[in-house]
């Protein structure tokens, strides 16, 4: 596996001073599209992008004329998973992933290209999940010595447990096709916008309170995880990210060769 498919983007690239935000936002015909962009570090989940992000959906979630969102991404990569450089707080990125399971309005993913660890947990808390063909996903945590805590959090109510259990335990990385059979995708093809056209219309034909009422039905059993574990999974990922696996395996990361526990 390619340094660039790992759970972070590397806090060694040069620090980036953005002049423009991190979220892009635009809309048409009643759906906010909100487009993480990052590229320069592969749309990593730092804590201004997570907060950016978050304002944003609450901006959404407030404003009657959106009837849907639309999270997507600039480059060619969705997200790479928490930034080591300016990494959110685990209970931030919680709360974000509640956020987008609460949201009175869909949450639609829209992904074109990679999608890592921390962005396997953004993708599985949206209500549909589209991507193209050339999108691939990974939960890489294990291999730099952490597990994938709070990203489990809308994970296992919604994926196929001996599924997850493979791409957790391995690291391994599966294609569109294989992330749609597992149910991190709702669908895949070979145009994600030809994918989400009836999907986006039928939205827009839906009345906003039932669309709102229908949703709260639908997560309910993915809030009840968050309601019962999310303290004890937040707790964990802080001890994991400070341990001296996770400094081993993030150095060696950076330094390109294995972790010392590679056999």
């Amino acid at each position: 596996m390619s340094r660039s498919e790992y759970a972070a983007a590397d806090p060694a690239d040069p620090p980036v001073h953005d002049p423009v935000p991190l979220i892009v936002r635009t809309r048409a015909r009643g759906v906010e599209t909100l487009s993480l962009d990052a590229p320069e570090r592969r749309n990593a989940l730092s804590a201004a992008l997570v907060g950016e992000l978050a304002d944003a959906l609450t901006d959404a979630g407030e404003d009657t004329a959106v009837r849907a969102v639309v999270l997507t991404h600039t480059g060619t990569t969705f997200s790479a998973g928490a930034d080591l450089r300016d990494p959110p707080a685990p209970d931030a990125l919680v709360a974000l992933l509640r956020q987008i399971i609460e949201l009175p309005k869909p949450v639609v993913a829209r992904v074109t290209g990679h999608v890592r660890a921390g962005g396997v947990g953004l993708l599985a808390a949206c209500d549909i999940a589209a991507a193209s063909h050339t999108a691939t996903f990974a939960l890489t945590e294990v291999r730099i010595g952490v597990a994938p805590a709070v990203v489990s959090l809308p994970l296992l109510p919604r994926t196929d447990p001996r599924a997850l259990a493979r791409y957790c335990l391995t690291g391994e990385r599966l294609d569109a096709a294989e992330a749609a059979r597992i149910g991190l995708l709702t669908a895949a093809g070979d145009d994600v916008d030809e994918v989400l056209a009836p999907v986006l219309d039928g939205l827009r034909k839906a009345a906003p309170e039932a669309l709102a009422e229908t949703k709260r039905l639908l997560t309910a059993r993915v809030l009840e995880t968050f309601d019962r574990d999310a303290a004890g999974l937040t707790a964990l990922s802080a001890r994991l990210f400070a341990s001296a696996a996770a400094r081993e395996g993030m150095t060696a990361f950076l330094e390109r060769r294995d972790p010392e526990w590679v056999v």
